[in-house]
This record gives structure tokens, sequence and C-alpha cells, in this order.
């Protein structure tokens, strides 16, 4: 018996108010893949996931939150993805390593050198075969977000979150091989659809049975 061949992760990166989690479900779909996303995919993972966001909770200090970020990854993988790419099941997942480097590195002022040894470690060296980052501008994002009740990390000024909009295009334009930049400005069936077609270009499309 041929043995499953190894699937694809994507991840879906963009700051808050971006519209990522509507195109990772959207997408996930479309290729019939699984969907799960970071902080909280996991039972471990819901609870780090009050600790980091909730607003009502003392908050972390950026080394914590960062480690707190990578416990959660480390969970993720193990639990989630590796299982599902090991089957040969491809696997959309909204913000992974990319985010800890915007966030707690661009944002939070973290060394992003020492961030990458944690994230490698966390994900047991499992990378994104492609991120897709899903890029509005920031006041856009913002008034998006306006009708929700925000988190920790949303209710952080306008400073950070251009912090963590320029640590994403950064990484983006540093590694073109593994980022695509989607405009997330659109309605949201055009940036779908240019979501999916970067990911056909880059990947193709999964074999028939293995989603």
């Amino acid at each position: 018996m041929t043995p499953a061949r190894r699937g694809r992760l994507i991840a879906l990166e963009g700051i808050d108010g971006c519209g990522k989690s509507t195109q990772a479900r959207l997408l996930a779909a479309s290729l019939g893949a699984v969907l799960t996303h970071e902080p909280g995919a996991t039972d471990l993972g819901r609870a780090l996931r009050r600790i980091l966001l909730d607003p009502t909770r003392p908050a972390p200090v950026p080394r914590a939150e960062a480690l707190l970020m990578a416990a959660d990854r480390a969970q993720h993988a193990d639990e989630v993805l590796l299982p599902a790419l090991a089957e040969g099941r491809w696997v959309v997942t909204d913000r992974y390593s990319g985010s800890t480097f915007a966030y707690q590195g661009w944002g939070r002022g973290l060394a992003v050198d020492q961030l990458r040894s944690v994230v490698d470690w966390a994900a047991g060296g499992l990378e994104a075969d492609l991120s897709v980052l899903v890029d509005v501008a920031l006041d856009e994002a913002r008034r998006r977000l306006a009708t929700s009740a925000p988190d920790r990390l949303e209710r952080l000024d306008a400073d950070f979150h251009e912090r963590v909009r320029s640590g994403f295009v950064t990484q983006a334009r540093s590694d073109p091989q593994h980022w695509v930049v989607v405009d997330g400005s659109p309605p949201i069936e055009e940036v779908a659809a240019a979501v999916e077609e970067a990911v056909r270009d880059r990947l193709g499309r999964p074999e028939q049975g293995a989603a």
C-alpha cells in the first residue's frame, strides 16, 4: 500500500480586521481542507487563549505572552497539524508562525532572531508551505472591528497595529518563495478568488481523496 503523501499547510495571516478568518474558512471549504486556527484549537489552546486575549484578566508580560503562544503552537502542531498532514490532508490555519513574529516581534519589540528559535522549537520545525498575507490599511481594519467586542490585543493602540502590519509586510517581502500578499480591501468574493488563485499557482490543488 502506498503511504499517504504529506499534505500541505497554508497559513492565512494579517492584522486583526483584515478578513483573514473569513478567507481561511472559504479557502478550506474550496479545497476540502482541514480548517484550524491559533490560538485555541485544542483543549489546552482554549485555556491559553483565555489567558492571552481576555481583557478582564491580568496581562502577561511580552516574553510570557510569546511563550504562551509557543505553548499553544506546540500543542496545535502535535494534536492537529502533524496528524492531518501525515494523512496527506491539506490544512488551512487562521494564523501561524508569521503572527508570532509580527505581534510579539515587531509589535511587542521582542528580538525576532530569539523568537525564531522558540517558534521553530515549539512547532517541531513545521513551517507553512505557503503563508497568505491578507493586507488592508489599518484604518479599514479598525473600521471593520468597530462593532465587535475587542480582545486584549485588538484593544492596543494604532501604533502597535501599524508595527504589526509592518512586520507582516516585511516577512512577505523577505521570503517571496513562501509568502504571497493579497489585497484584502475588495469585496469578500473577490478576495477569496485572489487567495485561491495564489494557492493554486503556488501549490496546485489537493489530489482527489487527499483533502
